[in-house]
């Protein structure tokens, strides 16, 4: 397994993966599947902040942009992680996510955030023994098939204070 660059030829297998997630969970509030040329757009949008793991083909991916708009939050980044079912479990995740706070930090981005799911309390656990510390839950603030999701936010500190 290797971690690498995405590449715009990866946008297909990486919106199927993204896609399974959307369609068959609630782990993401989105509803909208992902195409391979919004995935190839985000991939040119993103240098050096989205990372592929080949096993030897793509497995999983972890990407981040700026956690919210305006010139105040450009030192905060909000990631998305997606995995194969059989990549889970193996360590792929730690090293993707390890990639992607190496690269955060020498883009001088400063904190990394994790919004997830509450229906996804293994996304928790994993956040947490990557440093993540829990920084708030709203209740209820996301609706897909029929329910409501609380979000939970979680953050790590890419640099000292």
């Amino acid at each position: 397994m290797r971690i690498r660059g995405a590449r715009p030829d990866d946008a297909e297998a990486l919106a199927a993966m993204w896609n399974v997630m959307i369609r068959e969970t609630l782990f993401t509030f989105t509803t909208e599947e992902k195409s391979p040329g919004g995935i190839a757009a985000m991939i040119k949008d993103r240098p050096g902040a989205f990372w592929v793991a080949d096993a030897p083909e793509p497995v999983g991916f972890v990407t981040y942009g700026q956690f919210r708009a305006g010139t105040g939050y450009a030192a905060s980044v909000e990631h998305s992680i997606v995995l194969t079912q059989s990549a889970q479990g193996h360590g792929i995740g730690r090293a993707l996510m390890t990639k992607a706070f190496g690269s955060a930090a020498q883009q001088g981005r400063h904190v990394m955030m994790a919004a997830i799911s509450g229906t996804n309390p293994g996304a928790v656990a994993f956040h947490s023994a990557l440093g993540f510390l829990p920084v708030g839950r709203l209740p209820e603030v996301g609706r897909k098939h029929d329910q409501w999701i609380d979000l939970i936010l979680m953050q790590k500190m890419l640099s000292g204070r």
